[in-house]
């Protein structure tokens, strides 16, 4: 079985529609466009044979099974958000929607966790639980992505730097597997060592290993007092050589993001959105939470003191929640605004030891604009997931922009591996960065990625061509 895959007949199409109903069904160009790429199209826009939006964990199984016996590729798509071109139908086959499946349970205060499934949005999940005084830490760009995506693919976010990643929040998933089976991976326990954690395996797996139908989230005590601070400096290198300074700090911050001054006109212009300050050509943002207005206080007087000894033209401090959400609306629309301002974007994902920020910062600039290329750093410096965002202008054609985004990438994943660092933070390998995973990792690395994909999947159908590649 596996590739190549079967081309779907009359017969498979009424077989997924007897199971669902033909209202949830699109076939062959009634599909649109917008339903099989993710928001970095150049990463993969293939067309499936068959876009179906599913109900329930019993459809799932019933489309996935028969897709197994019958050797047709199946893909998952929750709301198409990612960065990676993942959520792609790269042979073909069933694009199965879990956006219909987004229910959210009702908080469990005894547990403090909310249990949902796949489709519900991280903003819903996150109002959710701030109804009931609680908090669901993991903040990532996008807060319309679903949570079935944000598992999948581990999502970080602004807020890592304290409080962790989606893995650190999950304590169980339910799960339709490749044959149709369905499996519960861990329970609402604080602790687990019974056998390996397949859980863990599931979280970060990108689509390539089961179906996720419902996940059970940790929830924490919502702060009650928070602040943001804004700190602009006169060069991108003063801002990144700050980052470990606030790190070193006694208060811990829930983010630390910086942004070039290019970068907060662009999205000024585009956008209307700007931050409450003009100085400096690159701005440090710090956020931090806290129990009590006293800490809150001692956090905001320590930062501001480090940050004018390290030569920080300014500290502005954004203490209501109309000012916060004023500067992370500035670092929110970044993605959209670079849309906006180029024809094409790539971007390098990579994420490095805290104490490399800077020399990865600096490294990296000089290494796009010796290719010709107008690059924005930005991004999670308090985790060290660097967002090297390239920009295509019109004057570039598609043969010099390829070329330069190829050998600019190259140069990239070299520099973070040498600083000990790692191919993708949060976006994932998908297809988009599946050419540069092999020389990243290493062979052995590679095999036990397919031993693990093989153990799931052995007839390769779910989400086949991602993170990785049998069919080459």
């Amino acid at each position: 079985m596996a590739y190549p895959y079967k081309k779907m007949d009359t017969a498979d199409f009424y077989y997924i529609i007897s199971v669902t109903e033909p209202s949830r069904v699109k076939i062959g160009e009634e599909i649109s466009e917008e339903f099989y790429h993710d928001e970095m199209p150049n990463y993969g826009s293939y067309p499936p044979e068959l876009y179906v939006e599913v109900t329930s964990e019993e459809e799932i199984s019933k489309i996935m099974a028969y897709c197994n016996e019958h050797n047709i590729p199946l893909v998952v798509r929750g709301a198409g958000t990612g960065l990676a071109g993942g959520s792609s139908c790269k042979y073909g086959g069933v694009m199965l929607s879990v956006m219909r499946m987004n229910k959210i349970y009702p908080v469990d205060h005894k547990n403090q966790t909310i249990t949902c499934e796949p489709g519900a949005l991280l903003i819903d999940v996150q109002k959710e639980a701030l109804a009931e005084g609680l908090f669901y830490p993991p903040d990532p760009g996008e807060k319309y992505a679903s949570i079935g995506g944000n598992v999948i693919t581990n999502a970080g976010g602004m807020k890592a730097v304290r409080y962790g990643l989606t893995r650190d929040f999950v304590r169980c998933i339910r799960a339709v597997l490749p044959d149709g089976s369905i499996e519960q991976f861990s329970s609402n326990v604080v602790k687990n060592t019974t056998g390996y954690s397949i859980k863990d395996l599931v979280i970060g797996s990108e689509g390539t290993l089961c179906i996720v139908t419902q996940v059970t989230l940790k929830l924490l005590p919502a702060p009650k007092y928070s602040a943001t601070l804004v700190i602009p400096f006169e060069s991108l290198e003063a801002c990144a050589d700050m980052v470990p300074h606030v790190l070193a700090l006694p208060y811990v911050p829930t983010a630390i993001e910086f942004l070039e001054r290019e970068l907060l006109d662009i999205v000024e212009r585009t956008l209307d959105r700007r931050l409450p300050v003009k100085e400096g050509n690159a701005v440090l943002l710090v956020m931090y939470d806290s129990t009590t207005p006293q800490e809150l206080d001692g956090a905001i007087e320590v930062c501001a003191h480090a940050s004018f000894r390290e030569g920080a033209i300014d500290v502005f401090v954004a203490d209501t929640p109309d000012r916060i959400a004023q500067v992370w609306a500035v670092r929110g629309g970044i993605l959209e605004g670079m849309k906006a301002d180029s024809v094409m974007q790539e971007e390098c994902d990579v994420v490095v030891p805290r104490s490399a920020i800077a020399e990865y910062v600096k490294a990296a600039k000089r290494i796009a604009l010796s290719h010709g290329i107008r690059v924005e750093p930005c991004g999670h410096c308090g985790d060290g997931n660097i967002h090297t965002e390239m920009l295509r202008g019109p004057e570039m054609s598609d043969e010099e922009w390829e070329a330069a985004t190829s050998a600019c990438l190259k140069e990239l994943y070299a520099l973070s591996k040498s600083l000990g660092g790692q191919l993708s933070g949060e976006h994932g390998i998908g297809n988009g960065r599946l050419e540069y995973f092999k020389e990243f990792v290493g062979d052995r690395i590679i095999e036990l990625h397919k031993a693990i994909k093989l153990a799931f999947d052995p007839n390769l159908v779910l989400n086949p061509g991602k993170v990785v590649e049998f069919n080459s």
